[in-house]
């Protein structure tokens, strides 16, 4: 599959990713190669493979959920750098579109 430097500007853009002037075309050839794999692997037949989340069974490794006591709201508060009327104060992290 090949795609454009218009195709990489909208996906640099969509995922907020700034790029030099003339890399567009060396991600456009990295970017087209691994779709092309994609595609070859779409080639497989898969109806008879069930759906895994991993190849080899792991077991679970996690704790049993046992209620203790929390921070308390000046204990968690303590080392914020910013704190207002008992809650975290952060800044923006909107930005606007390019």
């Amino acid at each position: 599959m090949s795609l454009t430097a218009e195709d990489v500007r909208h996906v640099a853009m969509l995922a907020r990713l700034g790029l030099e002037p003339g890399e567009e075309e060396f991600y456009a050839a990295q970017l087209g190669a691994i779709l092309a794999h994609i595609d070859r692997l779409r080639e497989l037949d898969t109806e008879a493979i069930p759906p895994t989340a991993q190849a080899v069974p792991l077991p679970a490794r996690m704790r049993e959920d046992e209620p203790r006591p929390g921070l308390s709201q000046e204990r968690a508060l303590a080392n914020a750098p910013a704190a207002r009327e008992g809650y975290f104060v952060v800044g923006a992290i909107q930005e606007a579109e390019p």
